[in-house]
């Protein structure tokens, strides 16, 4: 018998987890995964080749999530483990007419190869994360409401915002899901566990900064150019993306 779960009992349940083991670290003692961590965004021109790409490395095949209406984009998803999953996201060629000015749809199209573009950080209060981003003085974008159809026909509901400057996209969203919504990584296919998550900027003291006054505990590496890296552990073995 199945039972829905709602998310805040669900991140609790995930958070009483974490705490019982121990927490591996990486550089500047962070946790190897930061603990807000929602789920990491993997970019790819075409749906059905991020997919593909991704089984060949991982042997799990991500199923496919549903559309994004007025965004111009699709997704495919697979789980990282409790509270984490992993966001196959690519242009929707049937809205492809009505959304040729939308940025990240353009975006996706000019991928070569599928490569992680962002994250998101979850959260149980935006309203009060929007007044300490304020406080802090750290510019956001209007906080919007975000749906997802679902292939069952069940409707996703969140609430999120970005920064205005993320560092060239080292920085994640955050994102506050529906109580009454299902988070996708409880049900996404599974048989991957995130190891590893760390950001590389050439700004790195200002990016910690940031992440700082926003209660991120996340590794952040000197480089000359911005990436996001992840290590993975999947049914083939140990593998990264970037």
């Amino acid at each position: 018998m199945s039972m829905r779960i709602s998310r805040r009992w669900f991140l609790g349940l995930t958070a009483m987890a974490m705490t019982t083991r121990p927490i591996a670290l990486g550089a500047d003692n962070m946790p190897s995964v930061p603990a807000n961590l929602d789920h990491i965004l993997l970019g790819a021109a075409d749906l059905d080749h991020g997919i593909a790409w991704m089984e060949e490395r991982s042997g799990v095949r991500a199923i496919f999530g549903g559309v994004h209406p007025g965004r111009g984009t699709r997704n495919a998803l697979l789980s990282l483990g409790p509270g984490r999953y992993l966001e196959i996201i690519a242009p929707d060629p049937q809205q492809a007419s009505a959304t040729s000015g939308n940025d990240m749809a353009n975006r996706l199209r000019a991928i070569r190869e599928p490569r992680l573009i962002g994250w998101a950080a979850h959260t149980d209060d935006l309203a009060s994360l929007v007044q300490k981003a304020a406080a802090a003085g750290i510019a956001i974008e209007n906080p919007r409401d975000g749906s997802r159809v679902r292939p069952d026909g069940k409707t996703l509901q969140w609430r999120s915002f970005a920064l205005k400057k993320d560092f060239d996209g080292v920085l994640p969203f955050f994102i506050e899901w529906n109580r009454n919504s299902i988070h996708p990584s409880q049900d996404a296919p599974s048989g991957c566990t995130l190891q590893h998550f760390f950001i590389e900027s050439p700004a790195v003291e200002d990016v910690r900064s940031v992440a700082g006054k926003l209660g991120l505990e996340v590794e952040v590496k000197p480089a000359q150019t911005p990436f996001l890296r992840a290590r993975i552990i999947g049914k083939k073995g140990a593998f990264e993306i970037a």
